[in-house]
């Protein structure tokens, strides 16, 4: 991590799926630039000890994103212990259900889906709630480089995460006038549990996924949770006063290549869950 310059100092941030990954990665670096963060996860364990890792500055809540009232919960948390909520990151997600159209299950879609996408609208739906009354707040939702070409994920996912960009420009039009700025990140392929799930099969093989997503890289090398932390710090912060709408794609350039092999939409259907393990 680099230098920190408190650039969210007082502030306080829900981040969704900051039990681990990029969601961890930046509780961290939002932490150590001055915020106050509610780590809102399903894995309880693994949330509660990065609570305890990052002290007074962190509280834990156990969220299903797609559930509404923990959604609600989590960014009442925010203003009931810190005083407001500065920045909203809807940042949960899963791989979900890989396969051929054509054999794919409606439960799967749909339950994907839910994830992906509902919810980042009720992450941001009860943002704007708190934003709109003290007229100041950040949204940031996370897509993908599926977000951006066909070809880089599954179907359902990249369906999904074409929408949160979507979502976000609309939402952007809506609440800039009310102060709050509404962005995207589009990271390419992060050394993360999820993605070692699909690369290498094994969620536990960060270094094996470091060296193929490093061979595949236009840069050379990988992009970490921190690469992704640090777009999502700068769009929270004042640096980025003057941006909404956007899409920040963080991909080494990957996208500016055209299209890949549709690496995920063969062989059976099967789906993977929050650890990016198989279910």
């Amino acid at each position: 991590m680099s230098q920190t310059t408190g650039r969210l100092q007082g502030r306080t941030a829900v981040i969704t799926g900051a039990a681990s990954g990029i969601g961890a990665g930046t509780a961290r670096m939002f932490v150590a630039e001055g915020a106050n963060v509610i780590v809102a996860d399903l894995q309880v364990e693994a949330g509660q000890a990065l609570v305890a890792e990052l002290g007074d500055a962190a509280r834990f809540a156990e969220c299903d994103v797609t559930n509404e009232d923990q959604i609600a919960a989590a960014v009442d948390m925010a203003v009931a212990e810190f005083g407001s909520l500065d920045v909203m990151f809807n940042n949960a997600g899963i791989v979900g259900i890989v396969g051929k159209i054509s054999e794919m299950p409606v439960e799967a879609w749909d339950h994907t889906m839910s994830i992906l996408l509902r919810g980042v609208f009720l992450g941001t739906k009860h943002a704007a709630r708190v934003m709109s009354e003290q007229g100041s707040g950040v949204i940031i939702s996370t897509s993908s480089t599926a977000g951006i070409l066909g070809g880089l994920g599954p179907h359902v996912y990249t369906a999904a995460k074409h929408g949160v960009i979507g979502l976000t420009k609309s939402v952007a039009n809506e609440l800039a006038p009310l102060g709050i700025r509404v962005n995207a990140i589009s990271p390419g392929n992060t050394v993360t549990a999820m993605t070692a799930a699909v690369t290498t099969g094994d969620a536990g093989d960060l270094e094996g996924t470091n060296e193929k997503i490093a061979s595949g890289s236009p840069l050379g090398y990988a992009g970490t949770p921190d690469d992704i932390a640090a777009a999502a710090l700068y769009l929270a912060s004042d640096d980025a006063r003057y941006v909404s709408g956007h899409t920040l794609v963080v991909d080494a350039g990957q996208t500016t290549a055209g299209m890949t092999p549709q690496r995920f939409n063969t062989g059976s259907s099967r789906q993977y869950n929050e650890a990016g393990r198989v279910t």
